[in-house]
């Protein structure tokens, strides 16, 4: 049985982090703000002994982190802590900032000090508006460093280059996770991400907005794939290397919207909106590299859809 940190635990991708090791035997412990996520989502597992839940803003100087975090030791860290979605990226730009810098140095110099093995989940936002298709690891990106996006895109970015320098300089044995879009169970039906947003209008007879004219394509990883992949990572990845997870199979957001009328039984419409000017038309990440370790997506898409249904409380 190992200690663990989960930073941002209970949030949608941290949650169902927190249920997998939980199931695994081991102790967690998840640290959050709130700012994003809600404490409802890890409610059931405060009936765990193993589990314990702490209000902390990471931002926070270590001194000032509550005395049994910083005092505890921990085998493994898995720093999620980070706001996101488009809607924030103007309302919580400086707190984006601020999780990736300040608060990755945080987390980092408590993993030098217990010598904790380190995750961090970067994000495919490093590669901003590819050009190169797949996105391997070693594709440097095409960002706007000062665009709307720069908040989540570059706080990414940088937390990397942290976590480099604390690879080389201290020996912190740390691993990087670009994680691709990802759905599933404790996502937010207000989420505005595509899949809860066309769920929620599809169940309640709303248009389903497509931007553009759809033909944008996106890959969508089921959530347990993902968390099944974040612990391969950190089990078996190397230090100081990055690795892409989630799905390599793409979809037209059109299709996707298409899918969702059908598994709902809706009688929703399609409605072509207007494109953000900063939406990017395509993503897909090389998964080789992850693969190696032995991991690969497993789940399909509408199995995925409807399990996702099934287990969020859309209204």
């Amino acid at each position: 049985m190992s200690r663990i940190l989960i930073t941002g635990g209970a949030g949608f991708i941290g949650t169902n982090l927190c249920e997998k090791l939980l199931s695994q035997n081991h102790h967690v412990i998840a640290i959050d703000n709130l700012i994003t996520s809600t404490k409802s989502n890890i409610e059931p597992l405060f009936s765990n002994p193993k589990f314990e839940f702490i209000e902390q803003d990471v931002t926070l100087p270590l001194r000032n982190w509550k005395l049994e975090i910083r005092n505890w030791k921990f085998d493994f860290i898995y720093h999620l802590a980070c706001p996101t979605g488009v809607p924030n990226l103007t309302k919580l730009a400086e707190e984006m900032l601020l999780a990736c810098s300040a608060g990755t140095r945080n987390v980092l110099e408590l993993a030098k000090k217990t010598k904790a093995k380190l995750l961090f989940t970067s994000s495919s936002e490093v590669y901003g508006d590819p050009q190169v298709f797949p996105q391997t690891e070693n594709y440097t990106g095409n960002v706007d460093p000062i665009g709307i996006r720069s908040p989540y895109e570059e706080g990414k970015r940088f937390s990397e280059s942290l976590i480099q320098m604390y690879v080389r300089k201290y020996n912190v044995n740390a691993k990087i996770v670009r994680v691709f879009n990802t759905y599933g169970n404790y996502m937010s039906s207000g989420d505005s991400r595509v899949i809860p947003r066309f769920l929620n209008q599809a169940l309640n007879g709303k248009s389903l907005t497509v931007e553009g004219k759809g033909l944008q394509t996106r890959t969508f990883c089921y959530i347990d794939d993902l968390v099944d992949g974040l612990i391969t990572v950190m089990e078996k990845g190397k230090k100081g290397e990055v690795y892409n997870l989630g799905n390599d199979k793409e979809v037209r957001i059109i299709d996707l919207a298409k899918l969702i009328i059908k598994i709902t039984n809706s009688r929703s419409k399609l409605k072509l909106v207007e494109r953000p000017a900063h939406d990017h038309k395509r993503r897909l990440p090389a998964l080789e590299k992850v693969k190696k370790l032995g991991w690969k997506p497993k789940i399909f898409q509408e199995i995925g859809l409807r399990k996702t249904l099934q287990s969020i409380p859309y209204s």
